[in-house]
């Protein structure tokens, strides 16, 4: 089994590494091959109700291994090959009904851009720095970029990254809502694992759900989306993990709304 992707599973919990720090985790074919297949995996496993995403070394992922393309001798049509194969990974994590949280330390270039996206709730280093550097090799965005990037901050920002020369800090990356947290670098992995484990501790259908509204509305018209609420919605209300949570909430908002008595 390859080893440029870990996967473990524990108790609910999916920790996937990108594993190939002395190439700052930048994907060839094999490991986007193993990308597509761990997707898949742990999103067809009811056992998993949230997922870590991280990484080894000093980057979190710097896209596609442009070194690896220009000395395998491949053409285009290769290229294009395995983009759809890392897409194939990253449409089946976005449109899962799996939360995923990412741990980011250090560079997310290019389509590293992309892969971090496909998660739902982003915990980066401050010193984390994110870049696009598709044009300067005469490239365009794939991995999802094109459409991921504006969905997260808009499209005039998310042009300002792709048709420019231009790094951005960990500090801007949170100001234009690219990642959802910024903390020490010693704290991210612990970070990322707490709202893992905030997801597994509480209603996790209901978290996985959620996730699964907003990940697949964009694709839909607005009555679809409101179908798929309420046909949601109900069947939420009818499951355990529901009935517990709405009777406590309930009974609390009686025991509040009742007057005291006086003297």
């Amino acid at each position: 089994m390859s080893d440029s992707i870990l996967l473990s599973v524990e108790g609910g919990l999916a920790r996937v590494t990108f594993n190939r720090p002395a190439s700052l985790n930048a994907m060839d074919f094999e490991m986007g091959t193993r990308w597509r297949d761990i997707a898949h995996e742990v999103t067809s496993d009811a056992s998993v109700g949230a997922v870590i995403l991280d990484a080894a070394g000093p980057a979190f992922c710097a896209g596609g291994d442009v070194v690896a393309m220009a000395t395998s001798g491949a053409g285009g049509s290769a290229v294009t090959d395995t983009a759809h194969v890392i897409h194939d990974g990253i449409r089946t994590w976005a449109l899962s009904d799996t939360p995923i949280v990412a741990a980011v330390q250090g560079a997310v270039a290019g389509g590293g851009l992309g892969l971090m996206l496909a998660a739902d709730y982003i915990v980066a280093s401050d010193q984390a720095r994110f870049v696009s550097k598709y044009a300067n090799i005469g490239l365009t965005p794939d991995l999802g970029v094109s459409t991921l990037l504006p969905a997260a901050i808009g499209q005039r920002r998310a042009l300002q990254l792709l048709l420019q020369d231009r790094t951005i800090d960990a500090a801007t990356a949170l100001d234009w809502g690219l990642v959802a947290e910024v903390v020490a670098p010693a704290e991210v992995a612990a970070r990322a694992e707490e709202v893992a484990r905030f997801w597994l501790d509480n209603a996790t259908a209901a978290f996985g759900q959620a996730k699964r509204l907003v990940r697949v509305g964009a694709d839909r018209t607005f009555a679809e989306n409101l179908d798929d609420e309420a046909a949601t919605i109900g069947a939420r209300f009818d499951t355990d993990e529901s009935k517990v949570r709405v009777a406590a909430f309930a009974a609390a908002s009686r025991k509040t709304s009742v007057p005291k008595e006086t003297a």
